[in-house]
């Protein structure tokens, strides 16, 4: 890994860097998408079904696109035993950290006839994508469905590739039974984003379309945001680690590289005040590279985002945590907790040495879909909110409303909005 120094020159050119890997940086594909979207928003089924043997290689029609019971029962039989146990326990953990997250409406009555609240209603429908092929993770199948079951959400349908034989991964369709999805579609890529964002004669239309996915997929979405709701628009998978000299180096390095094997994309950076720690870990990767399975895709996302920032303190050290805004931040300090809480920006945060990233992506309950490309600063993690929305709930009383009548009325004048005024005075004019 390259090992530099930490100025906020280096510190600039890193995100200058990192923001080069955005879904928005890659317009030239825009076109391909907009023209699936609107293909299969125009010929519905017939569309989709065209894009899916042509991506796929898959002969999917009206009869086969929705996964069966039958269907659902093989994909147990062909799950081993421990994994179906596993998944379950994570549920279970998923679960009860989202309940925690629920809000309820309320109603505050005030004096002189004034009522006001928020009612708290989720969604009716929510699409949730899942990858398949080589990128089938049952745990993101867990973590989009389950705040949505959470929050209250009536109808949940997840559309996923299926390989040339017209089938889906098993370990997925587990994953989706016990969570609770309601309905299983055959359909991925920019063209399934198009179906839940519109209709098909197959496939219904959802409120909110959520869900990891290729460029294409995080492009389809930006492109029907506004038509449904969506999660984000993610960017490929980054760690940074933050660390001083008592940091074990072993540990620092493995969970650098557990982000690096998603994709030659993703970022790894270890931001530390020690030069030792530094040069171990730095060892301690190479080591590791020589017999993990996925070597090649990580030694390519180290040369390409793999850093190792030398700080002269822990406070620039932290400073430059704030500005990169990871997706996954680790505290490998001395007094971890009294460093988080000068973190301000990252998706998720974890504390101390045996709280690595991966506990997070299957097992704690907190979410793992994270905003990434530095959007920590601004968006949270995928929550039980993203399932809700707010109404707001306002009751004036004729008695209520005199005293402030006028005001609003000139309020409404100065905007030169005289039918605003008018509503508000008509109702005073008998006196």
């Amino acid at each position: 890994m390259k090992i530099v120094k930490l100025t906020k020159e280096t510190t600039q050119n890193l995100l200058e860097e990192l923001l080069k890997r955005s879904p928005n940086s890659y317009g030239e594909y825009e076109s391909r998408v907009n023209k699936i979207i609107e293909d299969v928003r125009t010929r519905r089924d017939e569309a989709l079904f065209e894009y899916t043997k042509r991506f796929d290689g898959a002969q999917i029609h009206a009869g086969n696109v929705l996964v069966t019971e039958e269907e659902i029962e093989e994909a147990y039989a062909k799950t081993d035993a421990s994994l179906i146990s596993i998944i379950r326990k994570s549920l279970e953990n998923i679960r009860s950290f989202h309940e925690k997250q629920r809000q309820q409406s309320w109603i505050d009555a005030e004096k002189g006839g004034i009522i006001l609240g928020q009612r708290v209603t989720p969604l009716k429908t929510a699409g949730v994508y899942v990858p398949g092929g080589k990128a089938a993770y049952p745990s993101s199948v867990l973590m989009n469905v389950i705040p949505a079951k959470a929050a209250g959400v009536e109808h949940i349908i997840m559309t996923t590739p299926p390989d040339q034989e017209g089938n889906v991964y098993p370990a997925t369709l587990v994953a989706a039974k016990e969570a609770g999805v309601d309905a299983v579609y055959k359909a991925g890529g920019a063209q399934a984003v198009a179906a839940m964002a519109f209709g098909t004669e197959s496939i219904p239309r959802v409120d909110k379309i959520v869900g990891p996915g290729n460029i294409y997929v995080a492009l389809a979405k930006k492109a029907v945001f506004g038509y449904v709701s969506i999660d984000s628009i993610a960017g490929p998978s980054e760690i940074l680690v933050l660390a001083d000299e008592t940091a074990d180096p072993v540990y620092a390095a493995a969970d650098l590289l557990s982000q690096a094997e998603h994709d030659e994309m993703a970022s790894a950076i270890l931001i530390t005040t020690s030069k030792e720690l530094a040069q171990q870990v730095s060892l301690q990767t190479d080591r590791f590279l020589e017999k993990l399975s996925r070597r090649d895709i990580i030694q390519k996302s180290l040369d390409n985002y793999g850093y190792i920032l030398i700080a002269d303190s822990m406070e620039e050290a932290i400073e430059a945590a704030n500005e990169i805004a990871s997706e996954h931040l680790e505290i490998l300090t001395k007094d971890p907790f009294e460093t988080m809480t000068k973190i301000r920006n990252a998706g998720a945060i974890f504390v101390g040495p045996y709280s690595s990233e991966p506990l997070g992506d299957y097992f704690a309950g907190p979410n793992h879909v994270l905003p990434t490309n530095g959007t920590a600063r601004f968006f949270s993690a995928l929550s039980v909110d993203d399932f809700v929305k707010k109404s707001s709930i306002i009751s004036y009383s004729r008695e209520a409303l005199e005293p402030v009548y006028q005001d609003i009325v000139r309020f409404a004048e100065n905007e030169q909005l005289t039918a605003h005024a008018n509503s508000i005075r008509v109702r005073f004019e008998k006196d």
